[in-house]
């Protein structure tokens, strides 16, 4: 019995330090001591009250210390409630304090808030990228298609890095100077015997501005010749000139069919007024025999004189022409 009275309180006093272990990293602590990092056992009790790990402030630290880089517990933590990355951080300012270069927390803590890289970025400084562009399409003045391949060595700018354009923007612009350096020479071929024109003309244009990166060097790795883009154009005008005409020619066809219909048109109405009229003639010699303005014999004359007309026009058809509508000549 005396034995249960004595067990029952250890072993809640064995729980409760447990539990009181388990809020307060005492094992954490006491590595930070040995690191050589000062921080108190109370900072890791807020932490905890706060909701932060204490190891997720206290390992970067330690690294930090150790690395010789300046930063305080207090700016982590900030940092972490904030949403950043504070290895990310922390090793990025490692690795520029090794490099040389001046990246202070406050710098780095912004860029890695702004969504990029801070590490990547303080590596590319050390190390440059090299970005390879698209193929590129341009035409030359006379008319000869070329297209080129460029390989950009970029170095990022870390001061840049906050509201700085991204490699898309870069491959942009140096398309678009690739197509300027083309598009303005007078022949294909003179791109082809300096290619360095491209690049020397896109690095006199200061394409890095308002960007992430710093341009060293452009490296045209490959030029090919295209189409004739000039011929062809020649040949679609040409083609297209001449669906003009054949549009315009059927138009005239069109009218001059109509034209020739509506001839035909009033020929037949003249034709009938002609028959119109000649079957009024009988008529009319008719009444001017009853009423005695024409006589009989002057009748008789009239017919001699019409028979005598049709008997010419006859001979006149039955004898053959020569060339132009002469008469051939006679034989001796």
């Amino acid at each position: 019995m005396e034995f249960l009275i004595l067990f029952f309180p250890m072993l809640l006093l064995f729980f409760g330090l447990m539990i009181l272990f388990s809020f307060i990293p005492v094992g954490l602590w006491i590595s930070a001591l040995a690191a050589g990092v000062r921080i108190g056992i109370m900072a890791l009790i807020g932490m905890r009250l706060r909701r932060v790990p204490p190891s997720r402030i206290v390992h970067p630290l330690i690294k930090a210390t150790k690395a010789g880089v300046d930063v305080s517990g207090n700016l982590l933590e900030a940092h972490y409630l904030a949403g950043g990355n504070v290895d990310r951080v922390v090793d990025a300012l490692i690795a520029a304090h090794r490099a040389g270069i001046s990246l202070n927390f406050e710098r780095a803590a912004a860029i890695d808030l702004a969504g990029r890289n801070v590490l990547e970025a303080v590596q590319m400084s050390v190390n440059p990228r090299v970005i390879e562009t698209p193929v590129i399409a341009a035409v030359a003045k006379d008319g000869i298609e070329l297209k080129a391949k460029a390989r950009v060595t970029v170095r990022a700018n870390i001061d840049r890095l906050v509201g700085g354009a991204g490699e898309a923007t870069v491959i942009a612009r140096v398309g678009e100077g690739i197509v300027t350096t083309i598009g303005s020479a007078e022949s294909h071929k003179e791109v082809l015997e300096n290619p360095d024109r491209i690049s020397q003309t896109v690095l006199d244009k200061g394409l890095d501005s308002g960007t992430a990166f710093e341009i060293l060097s452009i490296d045209v790795a490959d030029v090919d010749v295209g189409r004739n883009i000039g011929a062809q154009l020649q040949t679609d005008q040409a083609e297209a000139d001449k669906r003009i005409a054949q549009a315009k020619a059927e138009e005239r066809r069109a009218m001059a069919i109509a034209r020739e219909q509506e001839m035909r048109a009033m020929t037949q109405e003249m034709r009938a007024r002609v028959v119109e009229a000649e079957a009024e003639v009988p008529r009319a010699m008719a009444a001017a025999l009853r009423e005695g303005k024409l006589g009989v014999m002057d009748y008789y004359n009239l017919r001699n004189i019409s028979a005598d007309t049709d008997m010419r026009e006859a001979i006149s058809r039955a004898t053959p022409r020569g060339p132009e509508g002469t008469n051939p000549p006679k034989k001796e």
